[in-house]
């Protein structure tokens, strides 16, 4: 029977995937392990494997597409097999499914396929069935075409009606008893659909309100056009909404004297090179500079976290520094982890891997998570000073602004420096004002005498 290779839940916020390229075209014969096709969602590129054997029956959904989560893609079956398409997506996909697909990739059976010896199930599933005892090869799964979920167990073992936890909201706000109410969504479950039909039938005649027809599109002015967002684009939309509503911040400017800096660099770029075969950068020197500063213990706060509803400060003894990458599509963050225990050599290196792969789309998910500190540079731009958004949920953003030769006082006498301008982003919450300008004071310390990076 053909098995139906759906597109991923990658993450908790995941609602749809963009196919980049299949990997694998229709007839081919397929592996267990195999790479089928490549994905990106939100700002993560994936290769989705198979995990079954067989031929590549139908690609329902080609490159370019966009396609929400849990939704069928393409089937892999046996030689000769016939797919009826239409019927397959005549199948009703329920939220909860949406919201709980496995986050491997996976090609997924129909559950009539499912055996005592082997049960489609994720690991919470199995952990769940063990602790509360139940047989899985009982259970009805709502996962994808029948993975069982670590919520199926419990419903299982409570003999419950099955429900999406909105439906079961809505029941419980209206005073309706689930048992009386006829499920529609994938495995059995309850949906929110299922809950509004009651209220529906429920509702006096005269008490209905006639929803109006939707108004025709509106004719586009001459020069006007219309695009969709990207994957990317709406991750970046909603991370910056969320960190600009979320965190009160205030940002520090600093004017940082790059002359040692530069001669530094100079001095670093044939030795570093004949090491590690790259070049190093200013963004490398800063980033390092940045790295030591947070490692002292006065300034724990800048590089801490707020966790459990901003009730906690997660402090951490080492750094993982985010760098921002930009793209035209969108705003990357991959992370160099581990960051405090490098060398310089081994910074250039950890920072240009993990940049060339932002640039390529080859980043995976491990490469984006787990920063606690974020740094960005437009002074390649020219751009003096801005005020970044900090990268949730670090407490603070550091803005790198361009290099300027600039009239400055040097022991009494006006001399053309060098300055670079740097601003600061803070969470009010974690860090006020002061200690944030000690974390300033104490970089600038640095930079301007970075011989101390190599001690």
């Amino acid at each position: 029977m053909a098995v139906e290779i759906i597109m991923p839940k990658l993450g908790v916020d995941m609602q749809e995937g963009e196919i980049i390229e299949w990997k694998k075209q229709e007839g081919d014969e397929v592996k267990e392990g195999d790479i089928l096709l490549e994905i990106m969602s939100d700002k993560t590129n994936m290769e989705i494997e198979a995990e079954d054997s067989g031929v590549l029956l139908k690609i329902v959904k080609g490159d370019g597409a966009v396609v929400p989560v849990t939704e069928v893609i393409g089937y892999i079956g046996a030689a000769g097999e016939v797919v009826d398409v239409k019927e397959a997506a005549a199948q009703p996909v329920s939220s909860q499914t949406a919201e709980q697909a496995a986050d491997k990739p996976a090609l997924s059976r129909p559950a009539a396929s499912q055996s005592a010896t082997k049960v489609r199930a994720t690991p919470a599933a199995r952990r769940a069935a063990r602790e509360l005892k139940v047989d899985l090869s009982q259970v009805s799964g709502t996962g994808a075409n029948g993975r069982v979920h670590e919520d199926d167990v419990e419903d299982f073992k409570a003999a419950q009606p099955k429900a999406t936890p909105l439906a079961r909201k809505i029941a419980e706000d209206k005073g309706i008893d689930l048992a009386d109410i006829t499920a529609t969504g994938f495995g059995g479950k309850i949906v929110k659909e299922d809950v509004l039909a009651v209220l529906e039938s429920s509702q006096p005649a005269q008490e209905k309100t006639e929803v109006p027809a939707a108004p025709a599109a509106a004719e586009l002015p001459e020069g006007v056009e219309i695009i969709k967002m990207s994957a990317m684009r709406k991750a970046v939309a909603k991370s910056m909404v969320n960190s600009y509503l979320t965190a009160p911040t205030f940002t520090l400017n600093y004017d940082i004297d790059m002359t040692e800096m530069m001669a530094l660099r100079k001095k670093l770029i044939e030795p570093i090179m004949e090491k590690t075969g790259l070049k190093v950068s200013f963004t490398d020197l800063i980033g390092l500079a940045v790295v030591k500063t947070l490692m002292k213990p006065e300034h724990r706060y800048l590089n801490a976290s707020l966790i459990n509803d901003a009730t906690e400060i997660e402090l951490h003894k080492f750094v993982n520094l985010g760098i921002a990458v930009g793209l035209d599509e969108g705003l990357l963050v991959p992370v160099v982890h581990g960051a405090d225990q490098m060398s310089l050599s081994d910074f250039v290196v950890a920072s240009k891997d993990i940049i060339k792969k932002a640039q390529t789309g080859k980043l995976k998910a491990a490469e984006m998570s787990g920063s606690t500190f974020s740094i960005t540079n437009l002074g390649m731009f020219g751009t003096k000073t801005f005020n970044p958004i900090i990268n949730q949920p670090n407490s603070a953003i550091l803005g790198v602004g361009a290099t300027v030769p600039t009239p400055t006082v040097v022991d009494g006498e006006i001399a053309v420096r060098p300055i670079m301008a740097m601003c600061l982003t803070i969470d009010h919450r974690l860090v006020d004002g002061m200690n944030g300008a000690k974390f300033m004071v104490d970089l600038k310390k640095l930079m301007e005498n970075p011989f101390e990076l190599l001690i």
